[in-house]
């Protein structure tokens, strides 16, 4: 005996310990999460998130099936490879600190002919997201991607697309209306199955500035900006828009409406998240911008100390979350993510 104590109830008593210091945890990077979204200072730490992260084989030594792969295998097949691909995910969030993650997006091509990365079919999109929520346990937030907005077309659609701004603008009226309403639809989809962000990738400027002229984004992107941040508002879910360029000329209109962040804040166009700050104050969150190329082309050190350098000047105040400027693809070197993570928890804390 301890204390008055019997051995089996100092383990029962350890066991609810152990389990409350683990549920703080998980509780304190969703509330960090929620906290930087809604521009408050989080009570933890800068939360980290990635609008998509490439890396899950390099940082597990498993595979994660995706696209073509997962459709070449039979049903009991693809079953398996859904609960072994969010066994990774989970375990590498765990192991990274995330406070979100997102779920693979819909099929889309990065070039003609080359499938994106991180997909899956529709169905099976709606299937991983259930066993991600059930396997993490609200160990961290969902992220959905989802198409709502208009944005610069792919070089194929962009000759046809600028004359019809300005030759046929009803159509491309009819193009926003068309989009916004399908992606409201999608919204319902994942917040039923636990999604809690909306993440619209919608690139509306490029490394010049806006794509679209003030006159073009009163009538063809604000609009609908507005329109799908206050339905994701309604239902409950937080909304992150990914514009690469240099979005500065347009970044207080954006904070103008019920969108809660800015995910990019590119820096290869330009973008400094300290002035972009202080443009927006505490009406939007940004996340970001550590630049996905010195990942690639530079080292553990200059990823460290950028890092640090921007944690440093951007965290006070809240309204912040860490990751890349893009996607962290996977060319990117495990040990500059190690760096940039290790950096995080020097400096990332409150």
């Amino acid at each position: 005996m301890f204390f008055g104590f019997k051995g089996e109830d100092i383990c029962v008593l350890l066991r609810v310990r152990v389990h409350t210091i683990i549920r703080w945890q998980v509780m304190s990077k969703t509330d960090d999460m929620k906290a930087a979204l809604e521009t408050r200072v989080p009570a933890g730490a800068v939360p980290v998130w990635e609008m998509e992260f490439h890396l899950w084989d390099s940082f597990s030594d498993r595979h994660v099936v995706l696209g073509r792969e997962f459709e070449g295998l039979s049903n009991a097949e693809q079953q398996k490879a859904l609960y072994t691909n969010a066994e990774i995910i989970v375990s590498v969030c765990r192991g990274l600190n995330f406070a979100a993650v997102t779920v693979p997006g819909g099929y889309w091509y990065e070039a003609p002919g080359r499938l994106a990365y991180y997909c899956l079919p529709e169905e099976a999109r709606i299937k991983q997201t259930k066993i991600l929520q059930k396997t993490a346990a609200d160990e961290f937030m969902l992220v959905a991607a989802i198409n709502a907005v208009l944005n610069i077309p792919f070089s194929r659609d962009y000759e046809e697309f600028c004359y019809k701004l300005f030759d046929a603008p009803g159509q491309v009226e009819q193009m926003a209306r068309s989009l916004v309403a399908e992606g409201i639809e999608d919204m319902k989809k994942f917040r039923d199955v636990g999604v809690e962000i909306i993440l619209n990738p919608a690139d509306i400027a490029d490394n010049h500035g806006v794509f679209f002229n003030p006159r073009h984004m009163e009538r063809f992107i604000l609009p609908y900006v507005r329109e799908w941040t206050g339905a994701a508002s309604q239902m409950g879910l937080y909304s992150i828009m990914h514009t690469d360029g240099n979005i500065m000329a347009c970044i207080e209109d954006l904070a103008d409406t019920d969108l809660n962040a800015v995910q990019s804040i590119d820096p290869i166009a330009g973008m400094d998240m300290r002035k972009a700050r202080d443009l927006v104050g505490d009406r939007l969150c940004l996340c970001g911008n550590i630049d996905g190329g010195i990942m690639i082309t530079e080292g553990p050190r200059k990823v460290y100390e950028t890092t640090r350098e921007l944690l440093l000047s951007c965290k006070q105040g809240g309204g912040f979350v860490l990751g890349t400027s893009n996607i962290c693809q996977r060319e990117v070197k495990p040990e500059c993510y190690r760096s940039m993570i290790q950096a995080w928890r020097d400096h990332g804390q409150y």
